[in-house]
């Protein structure tokens, strides 16, 4: 009887059709704002890119079966963006000034930021132009620590103490390094006839694969 069972299920498997090839170019059919195309190349690589507005990302790295599904994972692991504290200044222009600039020195705008200060709430903002952002006319309170972030990207700086006695023009530097640039990390692909259902973020993206 277990004879004949172990039988049955070999021949199950052998008739089970394989799972499709993966290789191919497929884009994202989710949605007209989102372009975005990955490639899953026969060698055991894979390429992403996604635009989405101001948001643009890619990965490149290999892929493995697993099952009637593959994985990605990003190679070489990406460096982190990080901002880090800049040059510090006393200047009677304003109350206090905040400035955002890339490694290289060019101005950076969109930045969000959180300002606490010496007592009550916070002020959440961001900072809007090549001009740096300002203390709003009639706040007298005194800033202690500010916070900054790219929400569309998942960054988020350290808690950066102020001394605003010493320096009120504060600037910080954003190095990019690998901004943008996905870590996957075994990230489950379902590979199915002509298209590809990438699991990511609590989601599935439905990509088609190019005739």
């Amino acid at each position: 009887m277990r004879a004949g069972l172990i039988l049955a299920a070999a021949l199950l498997v052998a008739a089970a059709p394989p799972a499709p090839d993966p290789a191919g170019r497929y884009r994202l059919r989710d949605g007209p704002d989102v372009a975005s195309e990955l490639r899953i190349l026969s060698d055991g690589r894979f390429e992403y890119a996604l635009a989405a507005g101001a948001l643009d990302e890619y990965a490149s790295g290999t892929w493995r079966r697993a099952g009637s599904q593959i994985r990605l994972t990003t190679r070489p692991k990406p460096v982190p963006a990080a901002f880090s504290a800049g040059k510090a200044a006393r200047t009677d222009a304003a109350p206090f000034t905040l400035h955002v600039i890339w490694a290289e020195g060019r101005e950076m705008n969109g930045v969000d930021f959180t300002l606490e200060f010496d007592s009550g709430p916070p002020l959440s903002d961001y900072i809007a132009s090549d001009e740096g952002w300002s203390l709003p006319a009639g706040e007298t309170r005194r800033p202690v620590a500010v916070t900054l972030a790219l929400p569309i990207y998942g960054l988020v700086s350290p808690r950066f103490p102020i001394d605003a006695a010493t320096a009120n023009e504060l600037t910080f530097v954003l190095t990019p390094n690998d901004l943008g640039r996905i870590d996957f990390e075994d990230l489950p692909v379902d590979v199915e006839r002509g298209r590809l259902l990438v699991h990511r973020g609590g989601g599935v993206m439905t990509y088609v694969k190019e005739r």
